[in-house]
């Protein structure tokens, strides 16, 4: 005999004074069921989950929970008013002789649990609000992007807590990783309506990918009914009068089923552009440091960035990453050292605080912007030098014209997001900077800004907690230990961890090492070969993509410069041109050089993979 769901919703409908958010929505968790529930930004993910724990109130449909059975939610903003420390938060849901089990969950998160929750950070409030979960071991766990404000090491080690657990839970996350590996089934949340499949994340997108292809093909069947239809009513009205008020009232209701459709919501229409090209070198750190409060940060760091490179800052909260960052792009002086930033350079920065004014309109947060400001105009900004209007800039970016006059106080973590990056993408760059760019966006946003990222045509400088992302964007990785140390290795996280675990710091093409106190690191060794028959990386394959169109590029180009220097004339009346076309000329051939070689090295990788 089955067993009953320790929690199920059964056809919920709610409404938020518009469109009904979900329409007969529901699902059901078992003892031990491990579920992602996954679906666009806006879509009502969190919503559906703080219904499930019986925190917001349906309009319609039934909330079941078997009866004895404890379920727990996690939210994204936890409440720590009223609590001395972090450790007695942790610790509310237990007796006092039991809170030793909140203090093995804080032990295992790396939680000092005296901190004050005033002036706590967010991923300390964060982990303190995992910790108070765990320990009133529920029947059933909801958490809401549980991994936001949390390091790489709290993730893995909230992973394996996850795929250890005999405990159900329904999990919403934009981490790749961590929902590929802890989850067994998917939930769907898309339109209003819950679709389940029996597989975990990993099988998510293609699972999707096939329901849209039979969904258009429906569309396309019913759209060739009514033509039909349609067609007969205009010359085919005739004989029996029963069975022709019948059809066209058939055709009517068919009519009504197409246009109560629900589409699907598009995917946002971001674009990055860059402006003028900066100099060759971006950035260029000698030997710096950083200390605060008596604590070393950074320690004898040295490293630069040349213009393209994709950089990403790795390492635990706390290690120093964003003010690694600040001093990189000359935002804050080090202690220490020297920082040489490229000349013509234009930057553009995300913070991950997403620091909009809670008072301002979405209008306001775009117009108030100097750089983006048309002038003697409040109803227009400059996307990317040219003007635009406001509403159909923020449409570009999936919200409607009523959202525009509303507060940004009214935003989920998703539309912040959204928001920052449309104010960041209006501007012509050639150095981005994002600070934890992944939090709080939906995977399709997610795959759209991958994409961007790998065509801009300028630098970035990354920090993210996401092992996925970076592994997709990053060519080089500076891991920062926490202790003052800081070692930059080629390539994305799995890279970085290879390398590691291989003994093979510093693995870049040049040293770029630093320590508090340490010895120099060695001269690194050269990275390992690919073994035959591995696949390409997503990194590898994208530049096999574009590097013919590279080649074709320098190749237009040298023949222009080639063109021009074969002019008799051109040495003697103008030697400073000839002298700039020659070296053009020698610098392109250098680079068409390294461009062929490069195809022909990936080519060779990819059919050794078959």
């Amino acid at each position: 005999m089955a067993k009953p769901p320790i929690m199920a919703l059964r056809d919920i409908s709610l409404t938020f004074g518009g469109a009904p958010l979900f329409e007969g929505a529901g699902f059901s968790v078992g003892e031990g069921d491990r579920l992602c529930l996954v679906g666009r930004n806006g879509s009502g993910k969190s919503t559906l989950l703080k219904v499930a724990a019986g925190l917001i109130q349906h309009d319609a449909g039934e909330r079941f929970v078997q009866p004895g059975k404890k379920v727990a939610y996690l939210p994204q903003d936890p409440d720590l008013s009223g609590y001395d420390t972090l450790g007695d938060y942790a610790a509310a849901d237990v007796e006092p002789e039991e809170r030793y089990k909140a203090e093995i969950a804080m032990e295992g998160l790396r939680l000092d649990e005296t901190l004050d929750p005033a002036t706590a950070s967010g991923g300390e409030k964060r982990r303190a609000a995992l910790a108070r979960l765990l320990a009133s071991e529920p029947d059933l766990m909801l958490l809401d992007e549980p991994t936001n404000h949390l390091d790489i090491s709290a993730i893995e080690w909230l992973e394996e807590t996850l795929r250890s657990t005999r405990v159900g839970y329904v999990l919403i996350s934009h981490d790749r990783a961590l929902l590929s590996k802890v989850t067994t089934e998917t939930l769907w949340l898309d339109r209003g309506a819950v679709r389940r499949n029996d597989k975990g994340f990993a099988g998510f997108e293609d699972w999707r990918d096939k329901m849209f292809d039979e969904e258009d093909a429906s569309l396309q069947k019913l759209d060739q009914k009514i033509k039909r239809e349609e067609h007969w009513i205009v010359h085919g009205v005739s004989g029996r009068r029963k069975r022709n008020v019948r059809r066209v009232a058939d055709l009517a209701a068919l009519r009504e089923s197409r246009q109560t459709h629900l589409h699907r919501a598009g995917t946002a229409a971001m674009a990055l552009e860059s402006g003028q090209t900066s100099g060759k070198l971006v950035v260029e750190a000698k030997e710096i440091g950083k200390a605060y409060d008596g604590r070393t940060l950074v320690s004898d760091f040295s490293t630069k960035i040349m213009r393209k490179d994709r950089l990403a800052l790795v390492g635990p909260n706390g290690a120093g990453k964003t003010t690694m960052l600040k001093m990189l792009i000359g935002e804050l002086a080090p202690d220490d050292g020297t920082i040489r930033l490229g000349s013509k350079l234009e930057v553009a920065t995300l913070d991950q605080t997403r620091s909009l004014r809670e008072d301002q309109t979405l209008w306001e947060a775009l117009t108030e912007d100097k750089l983006l400001g048309v002038k003697g105009s409040n109803d227009q900004i400059l996307v990317r030098g040219r003007p635009k209007h406001v509403v159909g800039y923020l449409k570009e970016f999936l919200f409607d014209e009523r959202q525009a006059r509303g507060p940004v106080s009214s935003l989920s973590g998703g539309e912040r997001a959204r928001l920052m990056l449309a104010k960041i993408m209006a501007r012509e760059s050639n150095l981005l900077v994002l600070d934890e760019p992944t939090n709080d966006l939906d995977i399709e946003t997610l795959d759209l800004l991958q994409d961007l990222l790998g065509d801009y045509d300028g630098t970035l400088i990354l920090v993210s907690h996401d092992r996925d992302f970076i592994d997709r964007i990053a060519t080089s990785t500076i891991a920062m230990e926490g202790d003052g140390t800081a070692i930059e290795y080629a390539g994305g996280w799995s890279d970085y961890q290879a390398q590691k675990a291989g003994g093979k710091g510093a693995a870049a093409s040049k040293p770029r090492k630093g320590g508090g106190g340490a010895k120099p690191a060695a001269a690194p060794a050269p990275a390992p070969k690919k073994a035959q028959g591995a696949k390409l990386s997503f990194k590898q394959t994208h530049r096999l993509e574009k590097l013919p169109e590279e080649i074709s590029r320098l190749e237009a180009e040298i023949a222009k410069v080639e063109e021009l220097l074969a002019s008799p004339d051109l040495y003697a009346e103008n030697p400073a041109k000839f002298e700039k076309a020659t070296a053009a000329l020698a610098e392109r051939q250098d680079a068409l050089a390294a461009a062929e070689e490069e195809w022909l090295e990936l080519e060779e990788a990819r059919e050794a993979a078959g």
